[in-house]
């Protein structure tokens, strides 16, 4: 069982702890390498846990509760930058991450229901946001399970080093991080596992 809760300042070390076993798990998911984040200072981690805990930043962790603190998946939500004042409010999903020994248990669910729940009540989004890897198949299917639709909007995969430098002029094909989303309204019904359908 995990239970879920909020990211404060003082879980620096545990979200240090969770970033790099992240990192090591898949490298190229996330915008940070393993070694950059290795180099990180305390007082880094100490800023970096402020950051994603205030302002327009939830961060979401599950634990084993009281007495066993060891992050067994996390979630970041946060309003999008420069929006336009006239169209819905949007947030984004980031730092999606479960830990492999809880994957398929149905934590991933868990943890974007209340996702979901913070970016529309206390972040006051109507949409969220990803982005996630052309290749990544399973994640694919997992949002659109959950009411997530691609946008058809795409950008190069900011982590793909599997390509040279120069691989536009080489005629390589570049790896593509497509825009997934889904309407967050004000009142939802819920599916068995408490998402908002």
């Amino acid at each position: 069982m995990a239970s879920i809760r909020r990211l404060v300042r003082e879980d620096w070390e545990l979200l240090r702890a969770i970033r790099l076993e992240m990192l090591a798990d898949s490298p190229l998911a996330y915008l940070e390498t393993l070694s950059a984040a290795r180099r990180q200072t305390d007082t880094q981690w100490q800023e970096r846990a402020a950051m994603m805990s205030s302002g327009p930043n939830i961060t979401l962790l599950a634990d084993g509760g009281t007495g066993d603190a060891r992050v067994r998946g996390l979630m970041r939500v946060a309003l999008k930058e420069y929006q336009e004042p006239e169209q819905p409010r949007r947030a984004i999903l980031l730092s999606v991450y479960v830990a492999p020994a809880y994957r398929g248990l149905g934590l991933a669910e868990e943890l974007l229901g209340e996702a979901c729940r913070v970016a529309r009540a206390e972040l006051g989004a109507a949409v969220l946001e990803l982005g996630v890897h052309e290749d990544n198949e399973r994640a694919k299917a997992f949002y659109l399970r959950h009411g997530f639709g691609f946008t058809g909007e795409s950008r190069p995969f900011p982590q793909d080093r599997s390509r040279p430098k120069d691989a536009a002029r080489a005629g390589d094909t570049v790896k593509r991080e497509l825009t997934m989303e889904r309407g967050l309204s004000v009142v939802q019904a819920r599916d068995a596992a408490g998402l908002p359908r």
